[in-house]
């Protein structure tokens, strides 16, 4: 199934889907953040454009793996958006994936002032191809 993966931020939110056999995530888009009904308008346009069947939002827990402010943001997000779209929405550990875009995209050569419009897409692969890749021993 066609899964898309979101990165959702205060100021952007990065959006990966994968491919029908679940097996790579790529990167999408990267859109501005607005506000909560534009953003879920905008998300749930792109799931149904995509044909996803499932939306992945990560979860930026806390180091020590408990949930903060930013963790209780993108649940309200993922629960509105699941209720708008009627696409069952899951959550995904998204600890340290803006690092390692960060890190991806500076090994690659891609220079820093680029790097802003692109970390929210790499790092929404990046959480898809997490939860691919640990959910594939599930089934």
């Amino acid at each position: 199934m066609r899964i898309l993966g979101v990165d959702y931020g205060d100021s952007r939110i990065g959006l990966s889907v994968c491919d029908e056999m679940e097996i790579l995530a790529s990167p999408l888009t990267t859109m501005k953040s607005l506000s909560m009904k534009k953003n879920i308008d905008s998300v749930c346009e792109i799931a149904k454009r995509e044909n996803a069947q499932l939306i992945v939002v990560g979860l930026p827990l806390n180091m020590d793996g408990s949930e903060g402010e930013r963790a209780g943001k993108s649940r309200a997000f993922g629960r509105v958006l699941e209720r708008v779209s009627g696409i069952k929405v899951e959550y995904f550990d998204e600890r340290l994936t803006s690092v390692e875009a960060e890190e991806i995209m500076q090994t690659v050569g891609v220079k820093k002032d680029k790097r802003k419009n692109i970390v929210d897409r790499i790092a929404a692969q990046l959480i898809l191809q997490s939860y691919i890749d640990a959910n594939k021993n599930k089934k």
